[in-house]
């Protein structure tokens, strides 16, 4: 089968996951069977569709009309034979436990068409004991989305041990056309990736508290401050749900052994249905409390070696085991579980030596199983590091993590900000990169002009990293380096050689819109958003924005846009000439380029000349006239002048070499 052979989807399961993936799917253009066991639980799954894509247009994410064209392609249904009948893909997204997911696989191979696939949601339950259920085992696979479907774009595809290769190769198209971001996971193995990384996490920062290492206070502190997660441990544990983590805690330790032992700390709190936001309480209280109030500045040393061996002790089974490589499995993290950077990348940072050497300490003292290292952890720390053996590109040998620099062709350098994870939010590493990237790109003589984008169609960037900005923001000191470090930056932007065109695909807020602010060039697609709500925050924009948003679109604009923090669509910003150019969504990568491509062909002497004469003369007219003067007397000795008449002439376009 191939991915035009599919047309009907059926979703088999209506609760959160279920109606989200049956939502992906039929915005994807698909006719979606969404079907459960009784009526009030499919038609609850169809009206939580009606709301979320309601707000969805709300929010300029999709068309208005195209609600009611989404909505009709889903057939709520009871019946299974009726649900399946034409099916070409089947999605099962029944609870998490395995006999109900074998039984309703039972039920399923008896009237499914005999070509359909099958595709799991499980979160972690075997592959291959569930398609041996089925007559069609090598037509069955993990599609393992994630909550919500429709705002997180990562979906694991699993093999079990008997699926075909063709089978993942369809579904991992089938999960492109949804928008999504497929990871191949190769072996089928308990947890997969995101799961087997960070629930084991969870439950070494349970172990902590339990055994009096640590208080949750200083987990969640060295968590999201230390470590740059985007969220505590414990309150990540209150946002998944503690019965989930611990569910999956037991499989794994059936399956797996000892190492992954929950702890009584977090069996505690299931069985007092302590079960996080969605019971009111978990390890935070989000009725009579406040939920998860994490201090920024109790963070330990101790906390941080143990999770990070935790992470790194996992990474080494993954990988030693073939169920992932180390890409997959950063990749992975970033997309599923937010991580800024991935964790094979932070233990490689961190020092694998230490982190074994963490590990072994910890199993020396305690003879508990989850301390007891991989083999292919001590194969890699004597190594120097996971990446560079795996023959990646990753932290060993990558030039940057936080963005990338492409060359497309037509002497264009375009620098990528390559977070969509993290909705490519500005943090001091992407700064430092940045900073490198024009450096470098000033300095090749193939590159005339540089284009600067956002990863994805979600933001150019969302603005700076909150959790790098709160981690500095409790000393003043350290605020105001990371302040004029993003001055710095942009400031380079601003004033180098080259001809700068950003193409702004989705939000440019806060700092992505005073990066934009330093561009030469700002073209939009139509869904693009700006604004800058530092005030809301009861900041200002610190990286330049209060000095060079009243030189594009005057002192007036600027102080509207800053003092009212409001957003503004693309049309509205091009009314007030920071935008020079609006194009349809799907035309802005091409026009962007196009744009820059055009730069890149003009007399690179005289641009130069020309964005420096402007620059000299932003706040004295008399220093920029007479810079003007002197450039204007440089370039008539030029070979690009007479380049430039002798094509004037012979009605040609002029070929500049910069001489």
């Amino acid at each position: 089968m191939e991915l035009e052979d599919i047309n009907t989807i059926t979703v088999l399961g209506a609760g959160n996951m279920g109606h989200g993936i049956a939502e992906v799917a039929a915005m994807a253009g698909y006719d979606v069977r969404m079907r459960d066991i009784k009526d009030e639980f499919v038609e609850n799954g169809y009206d939580q569709i009606e709301w979320s894509l309601n707000k969805l247009a709300e929010n300029d994410r999709i068309a208005a009309d195209d609600v009611e064209e989404t909505l009709d392609r889903i057939t709520p249904l009871v019946d299974m034979e009726e649900a399946v009948a034409d099916a070409d893909f089947v999605i099962e997204a029944v609870p998490e436990q395995m006999e109900i997911k074998k039984d309703v696989y039972e039920e399923l191979e008896s009237v499914a068409p005999d070509d359909a696939i099958f595709a799991t949601n499980t979160s972690s339950l075997s592959i291959t004991e569930l398609s041996e259920v089925t007559e069609r085992p090598e037509r069955f696979c993990g599609m393992h989305f994630f909550n919500p479907p429709v705002r997180m774009q990562l979906v694991e595809v699993i093999s079990g041990a008997h699926t075909d290769e063709g089978v993942l190769d369809v579904t991992e198209a089938l999960a492109e056309d949804m928008g999504k971001s497929p990871v191949r996971v190769h072996k089928d193995s308990p947890g997969f990736i995101v799961n087997r990384v960070l629930v084991p996490l969870m439950n070494e920062a349970c172990w902590l508290v339990h055994e009096g290492e640590a208080t949750i206070e200083e987990v969640d502190s060295t968590t999201k401050y230390a470590m740059g997660l985007p969220m505590g441990s414990f309150e990540l544990g209150d946002q998944v749900g503690n019965d989930v983590s611990y569910h999956v805690l037991e499989y794994m330790h059936e399956v797996l052994g000892d190492a992954y032992e929950p702890c009584p700390l977090l069996e505690e709190k299931v069985e007092n249905e302590e079960l996080g936001k969605k019971t009111g309480k978990g390890f935070y209280d989000y009725e009579d409390g406040e939920g998860a109030q994490i201090p920024s500045d109790q963070q330990s040393d101790l906390v941080e070696a143990r999770l990070v061996a935790s992470m790194a002790n996992e990474v080494a089974k993954l990988i030693g085991d073939d169920v992932a490589p180390p890409e997959s499995i950063d990749e992975a993290t970033q997309l599923g579980a937010g991580f800024p950077d991935g964790p094979v990348t932070v233990v490689d940072e961190y020092g694998i030596e230490e982190a074994l050497e963490t590990l072994e300490e910890a199993y020396e003292e305690t003879r508990h199983e989850r301390y007891e290292p991989a083999d292919y952890l001590r194969e890699r720390s004597e190594a120097g590091g996971f990446y560079e053996a795996a023959g990646g590109d990753g932290a060993e040998t990558a030039d940057f993590d936080a963005i990338r620099v492409e060359h497309p062709g037509e002497m264009v350098g375009e620098i990528v900000i390559d977070r969509p994870h993290r909705m490519n939010t500005i943090s001091d590493q992407v700064l430092e990169e940045l900073s490198e990237a024009i450096d470098r790109l000033e300095a090749d003589a193939d590159v005339r002009a540089i284009l600067l984008t956002g990863e994805g169609d979600r933001a150019f960037s969302a603005g700076a990293d909150v959790q790098s900005m709160a981690g500095s923001g409790a000393d003043p000191l350290e605020a105001v380096e990371l302040s004029k470090l993003g001055q710095s930056t942009f400031g380079k932007l601003e004033s180098c050689d080259l001809p700068v065109v950003a193409g702004i695909d989705g939000y440019a807020l806060g700092g992505g819109m005073e990066l934009a602010t330093c561009a030469d060039v700002r073209v939009a697609s139509e869904r693009s958003e700006f604004g800058q709500p530092e005030l809301n925050l009861g900041l200002l924009p610190g990286w330049g924005g209060t000095q060079r948003l009243a030189n594009v679109i005057g002192e007036g604009r600027a102080k509207e846009i800053i003092l009212t923090a409001d957003r503004y669509d693309a049309e509205a910003m091009a009314d007030y000439g920071f935008v020079s150019e609006v194009v349809p969504n799907d035309e802005l990568d091409e026009r962007a380029f196009e744009l820059a491509a055009d730069l890149a062909a003009g007399p690179p002497i005289a641009t130069k000349f020309v964005k420096r004469a402007m620059l000299a003369g932003r706040h004295d007219t008399d220093a920029g006239l007479e810079y003007e003067s002197a450039a204007f007397g440089q370039l008539m000795a030029t070979d690009d002048l007479m380049e430039g008449i002798t094509a004037f002439m012979g009605d040609q376009e002029p070929e500049f070499e910069g001489k």
